[in-house]
């Protein structure tokens, strides 16, 4: 078996039938279950046991399912590699020697492993995709507001959703039907409009959905998303649109301009948001105690400094610089007016196009132990994958082929809750 798939292995066992009786779930640590802990990946929470189950955790169990273990994780879904967990790295067992891509990774690994039928992760920078194309299984990032957050641990509320990883396309949509739907715990949710993925919306089901046909599919090329991506990545992805094409797809360039300014709004927003949900762990509300002796500054301070690894750290710093006074504007609402001319962006290609491709991920999984001297590169890997949570939109991760025997993605991106459209396309490839 492959070291530190899981941080806590506990069965948890789901309703006698549904629709994924007997079928095995991994669930990524930062997903509450209840009496069972949840750690994010971080001493921070090490011993931390939910009172509660997330919305998507009930939903498995009324499905049938059985959830073997809390997957691991980058702390707190801070990371590209699944090193910066406090519990350790996990390896890719596609590729071992190599990290499985993060934020959850663990979750990847364990389906890639054989380890899970199915597993849950939350996506929101890429944290479903990256993973997904690195460990060579098909990840599915949902339209925000498609899948309930309510019990998942936040990151950046604004940007991350739960989704479902599988070996194929349609049982990853299976696993999304299940965890689909409004939530009233969960005021970000709500119910697809009724024409939404029109080249699919016959369909009754997502899983229904996978029929695998692409005839008449017109695809858009974004440019920018190919310039600087590995030579072998790319010539793979060529390769898969190739594929695509002979089964009566066809494809077009098309120009995203403000994914230039992508990467850097993201992680204005991303570590804002961190910054302000992070602040709960102080040792009294959560987290573990600084031990206070009188000087609650001192406390406060000891309980973050002995509970949060470098890489937190260093996102709570950050994003609260881009919060301070002085800085906010300066920082933090140009990334929104970035934000809003990423989805204005994505909005018009996908009007000339049913779907948009791409590499999910512009290289191959790095060795371990490579990402973590240098976090800039790690930040600038995600080029592919962040315009699409800043953007709101939809997006799935398929096996694209191998270059030099390491594991390659395909991502495509639809229109606001055109999962369907989706799978229907990624079902012709996995």
């Amino acid at each position: 078996m492959t070291e530190n798939l899981f941080i806590t292995e506990e069965t948890i066992e789901g309703d006698d039938d549904g629709p994924l009786a007997g079928q095995t779930v991994a669930v990524k640590d930062n997903i509450s279950t209840e009496g069972v802990r949840t750690t994010c990946g971080s001493e921070m929470l090490s011993e931390y046991v939910p009172p509660y189950d997330a919305t998507v955790v009930s939903r498995l169990k009324e499905a049938g399912a059985t959830i073997v273990g809390k997957a691991n994780m980058d702390e707190f879904g801070m990371g590209t590699t699944t090193e910066t967990s406090a519990f350790g790295p996990t390896e890719n067992p596609a590729a071992p020697g190599y990290v499985p891509g993060g934020s959850s990774g663990g979750s990847a690994a364990a389906v890639a492993a054989g380890e899970a039928d199915l597993a849950l992760g939350s996506d929101t920078g890429g944290s479903i995709r990256c993973p997904a194309a690195f460990c060579g299984v098909v990840g599915i990032k949902p339209t925000y507001g498609l899948v309930s957050r309510y019990g998942l641990v936040a990151y950046g509320n604004s940007l991350e959703q739960i989704g479902p990883f599988a070996d194929s396309v349609e049982d990853a949509a299976a696993l999304l039907d299940v965890i689909a739907g409004e939530d009233e715990r969960d005021a970000t949710t709500r119910e697809p409009p009724h024409d939404s993925g029109a080249r699919a919306g016959e369909h009754s089901s997502y899983a229904d959905a996978a029929t695998g046909d692409v005839d008449g599919l017109s695809i858009g090329v974004p440019t920018e998303l190919l310039e600087g991506a590995d030579e072998g990545v790319v010539e793979t992805f060529w390769d898969t649109i190739g594929d695509l094409e002979d089964r009566g797809a066809t494809y077009h360039e098309v120009s995203l301009p403000s994914v230039e300014h992508a990467v850097e709004a993201y992680y204005v927003i991303a570590m804002s948001e961190a910054s302000s949900n992070l602040a709960r762990f102080d040792g009294v509300r959560y987290g573990n105690s600084g031990g206070y002796d009188g000087n609650w500054n001192e406390a406060f301070s000891k309980a973050r400094e002995e509970g949060f690894g470098d890489e937190v750290k260093r996102r709570i710093l950050l994003g609260t610089y881009a919060l301070s006074a002085g800085y906010h504007d300066k920082y933090y609402k140009k990334a929104q007016d970035a934000r809003a001319w990423v989805k204005q962006d994505f909005d018009e290609a996908l009007e000339e196009a049913d779907v948009l491709a791409s590499p999910t991920m512009p290289v191959p999984p790095f060795e371990l132990g490579e990402g973590l001297e240098d976090p800039l590169q790690m930040y600038l890997a995600d080029a592919n994958t962040v315009p699409v949570n800043l953007a709101d939109l939809p997006a799935i991760s398929v096996p694209a082929g191998e270059t030099d025997g390491l594991p390659v993605g395909l991502q495509l991106v639809g229109p606001a809750f055109g999962e369907k459209q989706l799978i229907e396309a990624a079902s012709a490839l996995a």
